[in-house]
């Protein structure tokens, strides 16, 4: 069974920063946006501690000894996709200050002239061994899942984890239906928001854009090269 929890049906205050990305006027901040990525990355990361398995540790004080349930941070990786999962990947690094990284450069591009079918490019990726590790994946846009799979699948090339925690900032129904279908059981999907969908160019809706141009401004579209080459061989371009 894969567990889905939606922060936008909870009172938290992961709320107050959402309504600042998602407000178009706040988005002409840069480092404020960053920010807020970021903040959100760290309130999720220490909810999901509360699900992670504690063993008690003796530390001794000036004045005696105490023992403090800690996890072991160093069974756990962080991954992330480069480059707007690059906040929100801090945030969580900055509660599990202690963890492996890893990171996979994969990224969706339209392979019809109309833009409304979408494929996955992947080329690049740095990660240690997952073989029986906690493997919490970050990425703040979660639309039709397919580039948030192709990577994860990417990363079991480097061994099979023993927990899966999937960590959005915003999901389209459709990218969590994929998910779900794609995860091993007992995987966990974390989202401060599940919105009500996507438009024909497969964006979420109401969303807040793309989070990679809000965070680092926009980029060169040499992707679109890739996609106009899929065209050319279908015969479309």
């Amino acid at each position: 069974m894969i567990q889905v929890i939606n922060f936008a049906e909870q009172n938290t205050i992961i709320n107050h920063f959402m309504a600042g990305l998602r407000d178009k006027n706040y988005q002409k901040n840069r480092l404020t946006f960053r920010h807020n990525v970021e903040r959100i990355g760290e309130m999720m990361a220490y909810e999901l501690s509360k699900t992670l398995e504690y063993k008690p540790k003796t530390v001794k004080t000036p004045l005696g000894v105490v023992d403090i349930p800690l996890i072991r941070q160093e069974d756990m990786v962080i991954a992330t996709v480069l480059r707007a999962g690059l906040p929100f990947h801090q945030g969580f690094l900055n509660v599990f200050d202690q963890a492996d990284n890893a990171f996979v450069s994969a990224f969706r591009m339209y392979i019809n002239r109309e833009h409304t079918e979408v494929g996955v490019h992947a080329e690049y990726m740095a990660t240690p061994s997952l073989k029986g590790r906690t493997l919490v994946v970050v990425d703040p846009m979660l639309a039709t899942g397919g580039s948030l799979a192709a990577a994860i699948e990417a990363l079991f090339q480097a061994g099979r984890p023993k927990k899966i925690h999937v960590c959005c900032i915003i999901a389209a129904p459709e990218g969590v239906e994929t998910l779900k279908e794609f995860l091993p059981d007992g995987s966990t999907i974390w989202c401060a928001s599940i919105d009500q969908g996507m438009n024909m160019q497969k964006y979420i809706v109401p969303g807040f854009g793309d989070c990679g141009d809000l965070c680092f401004g926009e980029k060169l579209q040499s992707f679109r090269k890739l996609a106009d080459k899929e065209l050319k061989k279908k015969g479309l371009l």
